[in-house]
C-alpha cells in the first residue's frame, strides 16, 4: 500500500510573484534609461551635423573672399532660403576696413541656423 506523500511548499524552488514584478521593474527602468540615452545621442549627432554644415558654409565664404582679394572684400548678407541647398542657414559677412591696422581688413563670416538660436563665426585678416 502506498502512503500519500505530502509536499511541503516551502521546499519548492522557483520565483515568487513579488520577485518577478521586481525583475520586470528593474528591466523597465533599464530600458527606459537606454531609450533616453539613445535620444540624447541622436540629438547630439543632429546638432553636430548642423555645426559642421555651418562651419563649412562659413569657410567656403572666407575662401571666396580671399580668392577675390583685398580690393573686392565687402560686407554682404544671405538670408534664410537664399543659400542654394542650405535653406535652413543664414550667412552674414562683415568687413571692417583698417582693422587691426591701416591697410588691413578684418573679415567675419557668421552662419546662423535654427532661427538665429545657434551660430558659428569665422574671421580672417586681409592685407593690401
Amino acid at each position: 500500500m502506498d502512503i500519500p506523500v505530502v509536499c511541503n511548499l516551502q521546499n519548492k524552488k522557483g520565483f515568487t510573484l513579488i520577485e518577478v514584478l521586481i525583475a520586470i521593474l528593474v528591466l523597465a527602468i533599464g530600458l527606459l534609461s537606454l531609450a533616453t540615452l539613445a535620444s540624447t545621442v541622436m540629438n547630439g549627432n543632429a546638432f553636430s551635423n548642423e555645426m559642421t554644415t555651418a562651419t563649412t558654409l562659413a569657410q567656403e565664404k572666407l575662401e571666396d573672399i580671399q580668392g577675390q582679394g583685398y580690393a573686392s572684400a565687402s560686407s554682404s548678407s544671405e538670408n534664410y532660403s537664399s543659400i542654394t541647398g542650405y535653406g535652413a542657414y543664414k550667412r552674414v559677412t562683415t568687413v571692417a576696413a583698417d582693422t587691426p591696422a591701416t591697410g588691413m581688413k578684418t573679415v567675419t563670416v557668421t552662419v546662423s541656423w535654427d532661427a538665429d538660436a545657434h551660430s558659428v563665426a569665422l574671421k580672417t585678416i586681409l592685407a593690401e
